[in-house]
């Protein structure tokens, strides 16, 4: 971005480096969000986040054990039936769960979010020809047809224009834009190893050893897809009146490489994805992020950061203090461990990486409510595990700068 480009007044989202006139700032922070029946993304803080803030989804099974909602084709294809499954899913949580922020379901039902979720995270994939396999009680899935070393190595990136896939997402977003007005909400572009992986197969890693150049080539069209297709997109969201400025890189797969090749052939391509948007969430799952801190800490303008409990958590918050940190939470562990264990961890987590996000994805039928409202307690009760001296560290860095969301009608 320009260091002159003036910021406009108010609580619009666009954001810049600097002030005319003024130093640098620090990056805006990305929250995780979890819209109802949709895997985890991010969106823009709002300034008032808790030092440890709860976000909690469910999947697609639990929200059909309950109601009648077909989540296969017609759900991804026809804005009209996902409005009213997303009308359905939020009356849900309203009633589950009163008093609570899960799915945004405390907020207006106008304009509704109807694009985060939209074909999962199949969408590059598709774009570049793989069938997509729909379920009517699941996210849906790449079909595995992987493309040959021939077609690697004759592979370009497709004419979005012309684009099949990527067509049928912008006819969605001015049908969602007829009725909502604004188009709210985030397609999930992924990271640049997983849509690799979705094209190529595990012989992806074996071309990480045997031919890096092939890797590095499909990796190279798989990242200028990705910056095309949400330029693309966020132009079109902003000429409705809702500013998406920033871009979530899915790393997923990251422990499937090593620090090393990470370096070599994916950092350039993430450096790459954040230079061109100025702002980035990294997502990692719920693996160790720990062999990657060091590579992750030479990406600009990274505004958020997730791993799982098993990383080096007081690390991360050296080398990030600025960006908003997030804790994958496993529903296996919220499911099996005992409330003192999961107490116990969150002692650690809001000690060690606090302030951040608790995100509590992908809870499965079965997972009974109270043990849902009872982590979100202890999140609210997070102070009383701390010593003065954390309460003191722990506070939202003075002069960090949250990239806001337009209010409604708001250009």
């Amino acid at each position: 971005m320009p260091d002159d480009r003036e910021l406009p007044e108010g609580d619009s989202p666009i954001f810049a480096e600097r002030k005319l006139g003024q130093s640098p700032v620090p990056a805006p922070q990305l929250v995780s969000y979890i819209a109802p029946a949709a895997p985890a993304t991010r969106r823009p803080a709002e300034g008032d986040e808790p030092p440890l803030r709860p976000e909690i989804g469910f999947t697609p099974a639990w929200y059909r054990q309950q109601l009648d909602i077909d989540f296969g084709e017609p759900f991804h294809t026809n804005p009209q039936y996902r409005r009213e499954a997303v009308l359905a899913m939020r009356g849900l949580l309203r009633s589950r769960f009163p008093g609570t922020r899960i799915g945004r379901a405390d907020l207006p039902d106008e304009p509704l979010d109807l694009l985060t979720g939209l074909f999962g995270a199949c969408s590059v994939a598709a774009i570049y020809g793989v069938p997509i396999v729909y379920a009517a009680d699941n996210w849906p899935n790449c079909e595995h047809r992987y493309i040959s070393d021939e077609e690697v190595d004759r592979l370009e990136p497709p004419d979005l224009e012309r684009n099949p896939h990527f067509q049928a997402i912008m006819d969605q977003v001015d049908r969602i834009a007829a009725s909502e007005g604004p188009v709210t909400g985030y397609v999930n572009w992924q990271g640049v190893l997983n849509n690799a992986q979705r094209l190529r197969g595990q012989q992806l890693f074996l071309d990480l050893l045997d031919a890096p150049e092939r890797a590095g080539h499909l990796f190279d069209c798989v990242c200028r897809t990705m910056i095309d297709a949400a330029s693309r997109l966020h132009a079109r969201q902003r000429e409705t009146g809702f500013d998406v400025r920033f871009f979530t890189v899915s790393n997923c797969l990251v422990n499937m490489v090593s620090p090393r090749q990470y370096e070599e052939l994916l950092l350039p391509l993430d450096q790459r994805i954040a230079e061109t948007f100025g702002c980035l969430g990294i997502h990692n799952c719920a693996w160790s992020a720990t062999p990657y801190l060091d590579a992750y800490a030479r990406v600009p303008h990274v505004a958020y950061l997730d791993m799982g409990l098993d990383s080096d958590l007081a690390r991360a918050r050296e080398l990030f203090p600025d960006a908003r940190r997030a804790l994958m939470y496993t529903p296996m562990d919220l499911t099996n461990k005992p409330m003192a264990e999961i107490e116990a961890d969150l002692r650690r987590i809001a000690s060690e990486y606090g302030p951040c996000d608790l995100v509590i994805a992908d809870i499965d039928a079965g997972v009974p409510d109270e043990r849902i409202r009872a982590v979100i307690d202890r999140c609210k009760r997070r102070d009383d595990y701390l010593c003065p001296a954390d309460r003191i560290r722990l506070t939202r860095p003075q002069g960090a700068r949250e990239l806001r969301e337009p209010k409604k009608g708001q250009p």
